[in-house]
């Protein structure tokens, strides 16, 4: 039997496999291994993880425990329990101002990952277009090239405060497109829109009939200025469909689960994607959800926790010589790659990065798609938040030690 003749052209055909090109985290991975074989004494500090360090809050916690014992939580959920868009609904309105029609504007899905990728079927046809701001999470822009569409990168520059500059977009362009994929407060940039700049998305995707996809993981987590949803924004339930995930603002990462809201059209489409393609996520785990998603002050530990982390993050990045300061949101710091080190010179960000983690064991994430930059995470792994401060010294440590060039 010839299986290379059988995998689809979307993912490389009868060459699929065969390729020797290997993806960025598996190079990071590997660089781990190797340096724990050639440092068996050195702990890594690992900077590089993008999920929480922590576990959901208590009262989450216990509302899964009491709901996974009734039995009416049994059987499919299908498109959502009326439960959890009403506490959906309740989040938007609490944390936003936002008010939504639980049943019209809100649904459920086993994450945001999956609604991502579903998405394109209900808009996109071969020979569309979809724009996705680089760099940032592929997911949506490569299940769309899967259906035979063509996703441009929009770049994120620093000298536009890393929002995509839609005055350079071709009209002609955009006038073929159907989705416009953005990521507020963006990782890795860590980035947070403007009104202004909503405003402006708003009446492009207006005049040229797109829908814009907010992807909105990271919403609770802000440290300028207060939380913000492009469905504040005059306008935007027209044209924006924007996800929120439990995993960052609840520290819910592996319990699979968010809600998509915003115009009417667009989540009844997705909803109908979505019930061709999954049963609903566990009845339990939304029901438990309910119990804490619309109550601030347990999004609010979570945030100050990471806002500490990352105050003091930025000090001992600034005196190791990178031009580190505090993001508008997320818990990342995206700081410009040394372009050296003590007998050692850089061509880019990924090489930058594992050189610090074969050679002093620091694991970070390399971005060259606009220039050479590494994320940090303010998730790394302590055993407590005393224990914060002997990983930061020791990486201000191992930082002097590198002797890095800028």
């Amino acid at each position: 039997m010839n299986a290379q003749k059988l995998f689809a052209e979307r993912i490389g055909g009868e060459q699929f496999g065969q390729s020797t090109e290997i993806y960025k985290f598996e190079k990071i991975k590997r660089a781990k291994a190797k340096a724990r074989k050639l440092h068996p004494d050195l702990e890594i500090l690992d900077f590089g993880v993008g999920e929480p360090d922590r576990m959901a809050p208590a009262p989450i916690r216990e509302a899964l425990k009491t709901e996974v014992d009734k039995s009416a939580n049994r059987g499919y959920s299908d498109n959502g329990i009326p439960e959890f868009k009403q506490a959906a609904a309740q989040y938007m309105q609490n944390f936003f101002g936002v008010a939504l029609d639980p049943e019209a504007e809100i649904n459920h899905s086993i994450g945001t990952k999956p609604a991502l990728a579903m998405l394109p079927l209900a808009f996109v046809n071969p020979g569309d277009v979809v724009f996705q701001t680089v760099p940032g999470y592929p997911v949506m822009a490569t299940h769309a090239k899967y259906l035979g569409a063509e996703a441009v990168d929009i770049p994120l520059l620093e000298e536009n405060r890393f929002l995509p500059d839609l005055g350079k977009i071709d009209p002609v362009l955009a006038d073929r497109c159907k989705l416009f994929y953005i990521n507020y407060p963006n990782n890795p940039t860590g980035a947070v829109a403007t009104d202004e700049f909503y405003d402006e998305l708003i009446a492009f995707a207006q005049k040229h009939n797109i829908l814009i996809v907010q992807d909105a993981p990271y919403a609770t987590l802000v440290y300028d200025g207060g939380r913000k949803s492009i469905l504040q924004r005059l306008g935007a339930k027209e044209c924006a469909i924007e996800l929120h995930s439990m995993s960052k603002a609840y520290n819910m990462t592996g319990w699979r689960l968010a809600f998509f809201c915003g115009a009417p059209w667009a989540v009844d489409a997705l909803a109908t994607i979505k019930d061709n393609c999954d049963s609903g996520q566990f009845k339990a785990i939304q029901h438990a959800a309910c119990a804490g998603i619309a109550d601030e002050s347990l999004a609010e530990e979570i945030r100050v926790h990471y806002e500490g982390r990352l105050r003091r993050m930025v000090e001992v990045l600034k005196n190791a010589g990178f031009d580190a300061k505090m993001p508008g949101g997320t818990f990342y710091l995206y700081v410009k790659a040394p372009k050296g080190a003590d007998g050692a010179e850089f061509s880019n960000a990924e090489e930058a990065s594992l050189y610090l983690i074969e050679n002093f064991g620091i694991s970070t994430v390399p971005w060259d798609n606009t220039g050479p930059f590494i994320r940090f995470g303010a998730v790394f792994e302590s055993a407590s938040d005393e224990d914060d401060e002997r990983v930061l010294s020791e990486l201000a440590a191992r930082l002097a030690k590198a002797q890095l060039v800028f």
